[in-house]
């Protein structure tokens, strides 16, 4: 799946510039050209990673740090034109994971976002996801609905799983290509088929099972 981020930089052109190379590099971006749409983006359950500029036109984002960190441990990469020793100290020690110097390269930017994604990654336990009768074993790979096993080929059990991690959430078509097939260009049909089989093979088991809804205009949500 492609990592979430968020660009929180009001700087028009050095934003498009990052977001476009980001996009390039496997990542998602969100842009925030402000604080109040940054601490919108922040509190995004879709995010995995914030970028933050400190000095937006509304606020500080040492500010808006400090009130993420009284909640929250999503990662977060302080980039600044502020050098001076008591900035990068400031911000670190309100808890950013990184703080990068402006100017730098894109390449250093990637880089530094993924060695602080793999940093906050947590250990890798095996998950049972549940939703109503249907049981999601994460780490066998594996679907049961009321102990009945769910013979999947591998995208419908990839598609399976992230409906199953957010019981009701709608995905559109393209967040499910984008998140399970790492590619939003395929054609939306891609997603119609498989959707239709799994839909089937949960009607196929004798006894009451989950169903995925279509929100018309919207996507898919998995309604337990």
């Amino acid at each position: 799946m492609r990592p979430h981020l968020a660009l929180i930089e009001d700087d028009t052109d050095f934003a498009l510039m990052c977001s476009s190379y980001l996009e390039r590099a496997g990542f998602t971006v969100r842009w925030a050209a402000d604080a109040r749409a940054g601490k919108s983006a922040m509190h995004d359950g879709g995010i995995d990673l914030v970028v933050l500029d400190l000095g937006l036109p509304d606020g500080s984002g040492l500010e808006l740090l400090r009130a993420l960190r009284s909640t929250s441990r999503l990662p977060v990469i302080v980039v600044s034109g502020r050098g001076e020793e008591t900035d990068r100290v400031a911000g670190l020690e309100i808890g950013a994971d990184d703080y990068l110097v402006k100017p730098f390269s894109q390449r250093e930017l990637v880089a530094r976002i993924r060695a602080v994604l793999r940093r906050s990654e947590p250990p890798d336990v095996p998950v049972v996801l549940e939703a109503g009768a249907l049981r999601v074993d994460t780490a066998a790979h594996r679907a049961t609905v009321a102990g009945v096993p769910l013979a999947l080929r591998p995208k419908e059990y990839a598609l399976l799983e992230l409906l199953a991690r957010s019981p009701g959430r709608v995905f559109s078509a393209e967040q499910l290509l984008e998140q399970v097939w790492g590619a939003s260009w395929q054609p939306s049909a891609t997603v119609v088929e498989h959707v239709y089989r799994l839909r089937g093979k949960l009607a196929a088991v004798p006894t009451p099972a989950p169903r995925i809804t279509t929100v018309r205009g919207f996507g898919y949500r998995l309604d337990p």
